[in-house]
């Protein structure tokens, strides 16, 4: 795996320095996809800095997302020309934008888009999870081809929830790297 073709998307606010996504970018070279604004995320705005990052890498990418960055992925995915250029993605902790407790949160972020993602994709989803319901979280890998991944107990999978540098996550990243990673319900571009 190369490492400046991973590219981590964090959700709203970034990650912090406990997540496990900043770890990942500093043991391991991963690439973080900045936004021009954290605290204000405009989903247009967020998917043309996704859109340039993928274009100018060098060969094909593997994608990274968190929670806001995992409803980035599948909006970008249903609109660009680039995604062919994306080997798999690993979405956890998905926000749901379209509850009544995120929405007015994150205004123009609904609604998420529902179609299948041109590549393999593995959901990691909490039994806990305050931003997103577990069913809700296995309705979006349904709904984008991704093959599920039961985290059990463990909140919004980020710095409070003490994952460290989630090994388990890495694993799934690795597999979902490999060259014969491609998941029965997405097929190539």
């Amino acid at each position: 795996m190369e490492p400046s073709r991973v590219l981590i998307l964090p959700g709203w606010q970034n990650s912090g320095e406990g997540h496990w996504q900043t770890r990942w970018e500093a043991l391991h070279g991963f690439h973080r996809v900045e936004q021009h604004d954290w605290m204000r995320p405009l989903r247009g705005d967020w998917s043309a800095r996704l859109e340039e990052t993928v274009v100018d890498a060098d060969g094909p990418v593997v994608l990274v997302a968190h929670s806001l960055g995992c409803i980035l992925t599948a909006w970008w995915a249903a609109h660009s020309r680039n995604a062919h250029r994306v080997r798999g993605a690993l979405l956890v902790a998905p926000g749901d934008v379209e509850s009544p407790e995120v929405a007015p949160l994150l205004p123009g972020w609904s609604p998420i888009a529902r179609q299948p993602l041109p590549f393999p994709a593995v959901l990691v989803a909490s039994r806990d999870d305050p931003y997103c319901r577990f069913d809700r979280a296995q309705t979006l890998a349904d709904a984008w081809g991704a093959r599920l991944h039961d985290a059990g107990a463990r909140g919004h999978l980020n710095a409070e929830s003490g994952l460290g540098d989630w090994a388990e996550g890495l694993e799934l990243l690795q597999a979902l790297d490999a060259p014969d990673a491609q998941l029965k319900n997405n097929p190539p571009n």
